[in-house]
């Protein structure tokens, strides 16, 4: 039963089409692939990424809860079945090279932080997300400090003062704090080999809390 599951390998036609809609030449999905095929096989080899291998490849542990990771892989898995197929793959990565738009690092970065289907990011989420990033970097403050830098940070975002923050308004904060996407860029992406690329990158702790 397991074959009748496996999806097939891309053909040339495929891996020029997605080269053409990313920022990656025919050759590095190429060799995506393998990095792709090497994922999809940790587990069950069934050529599709599940939360169980894709946890694998960021922590080496498909066990550890992480909400980061349960965010990233929910935003890879465009479609919503659960998995991620090469195409999701290749055009999900694609977010994450040095030369793909900034635009499309701030609407991921909103979309990371953006938990709820409600359009905005509210405070709760925001709190969420902190705590998730915290727990990363196995950093810990008082949670009076940790509510004070968080309250301070919304109000700073939420500019219209509805207590909500919708894409303009994270547009706005972004570009005025670049350094929220420094963790959007994999150089890697720029010299393609076949180890996972690092999400969880260590960053300050200063700009972790800050929505970094």
């Amino acid at each position: 039963m397991g074959c009748a599951c496996m999806k097939q390998q891309p053909d040339q036609e495929e891996m020029v089409l997605l080269a053409a809609q990313t920022c990656f030449e025919v050759s590095e999905v190429e060799a995506l692939h393998e990095l792709f095929r090497k994922l999809s096989s940790s587990v069950v080899d069934d050529g599709l990424i599940s939360k169980e291998e894709f946890q694998l490849g960021l922590f080496r542990n498909s066990k550890k809860q992480s909400l980061l990771a349960d965010r990233i892989f929910n935003l890879f898995d465009s479609k919503h079945d659960g998995m991620i197929d090469f195409a999701e793959f290749i055009r999900s990565l694609s977010i994450f090279h040095p030369d793909a738009p900034q635009e499309e690092k701030i609407a991921f970065t909103f979309q990371l932080y953006k938990t709820r289907q409600t359009g905005f990011i509210e405070h709760e989420e925001v709190k969420e997300m902190v705590f998730a990033f915290l727990n990363e970097s196995d950093l810990i403050l008082s949670d009076d400090l940790l509510e004070a830098i968080i309250d301070k940070t919304f109000r700073e975002v939420d500019t219209k003062g509805d207590g909500k923050i919708d894409p303009e308004e994270w547009n706005e904060f972004v570009s005025r704090n670049p350094s929220m996407l420094k963790n959007m860029t994999i150089p890697y992406l720029k010299d393609i080999g076949t180890s996972f690329p690092s999400f969880v990158q260590r960053s300050d702790p200063e700009d972790d809390i800050n929505l970094g």
